[in-house]
């Protein structure tokens, strides 16, 4: 059998075919369900590159199995987990039995029931997991990813708090409250938004805002569909925007109430 070699354009459009993607997922709040069901909607690939948002925890009852999922994927996929700040709280009640009330009503109560029957072996599997967490990622594109914010002009490798990065929610609020009429080069124009190529970020459920879609406003994406919220969990390629949703979360946990 003689093959004949492939022509330019063919195989350029098998490369394209073949070109690993980029995805980033937005808060998962224990819902493995979910998160089993967009990595197979979008047809996710071991050459593709996974971006996690963070909040892994709290809120449905699959916490500590969304942990060891993600483990075992880190070891098949190329991951990058960022740091949420509900996986900053869980970590510090399974290290240092730190707790509050209003966490635990956001959610946290779940963590603590689903963690109860978890041996201390894979405690400490998972302790070490959320240390290894990265507070931002900016790839080679310039594109930055992080759970929620910063406050800083220059960009995240200047913020002061480090927190903020997972707290924050003002660079948000600022997106949506922005005056449609200003345009990058207007000296009002906001300087943070013009660090980076574009921003992905999670942390404000758009349920907040009637939406369950990302949004997008600039170069701001906020994927954070409200899964803990009852709504769907995202996953969306970065290059494309396309995205892919699980079902509604309440559906796949029909006798839970997911996070206040």
């Amino acid at each position: 059998m003689i093959c004949c070699p492939l022509s330019e354009n063919r195989l350029a459009l098998r490369k394209k075919i073949l070109k690993p993607k980029t995805f980033v997922i937005g808060d998962i709040h224990g819902a493995l369900q979910a998160l089993l069901q967009v990595l197979e909607r979008a047809q996710v690939s071991t050459e593709d590159t996974l971006i996690f948002l963070g909040d892994y925890v709290d809120g449905w009852s699959q916490s500590p199995q969304v942990i060891d999922y993600l483990i075992h994927l880190n070891t098949t996929h190329r991951c990058i987990f960022l740091r949420g700040n509900h996986d900053d709280l869980c970590y510090r009640w399974l290290k240092y039995e730190e707790s509050n009330e209003t966490w635990l009503f956001h959610g946290g109560q779940a963590s603590v029931d689903s963690y109860a029957k978890v041996p201390h072996n894979i405690v400490q599997r998972h302790l070490y997991f959320f240390e290894q967490l990265k507070n931002f990622h900016i790839d080679s594109e310039n594109r930055l990813f992080v759970h929620a914010g910063f406050t800083n002009q220059k960009g995240v490798e200047n913020e002061y708090f480090e927190k903020m990065l997972y707290w924050d929610r003002s660079l948000w609020e600022m997106v949506l409250a922005l005056d449609k009429n200003l345009t990058p080069n207007n000296e009002y124009y906001p300087k943070r938004l013009l660090q980076y190529k574009e921003i992905f970020i999670g942390h404000t459920a758009l349920s907040r805002i009637g939406k369950h879609s990302p949004v997008n406003i600039e170069n701001l994406w906020n994927i954070d569909t409200g899964a803990a919220h009852k709504n769907p969990l995202t996953i969306l390629d970065v290059d494309t925007k396309d995205f892919w949703q699980s079902d509604p979360v309440y559906q796949l946990y029909p006798n839970e109430k997911g996070r206040n």
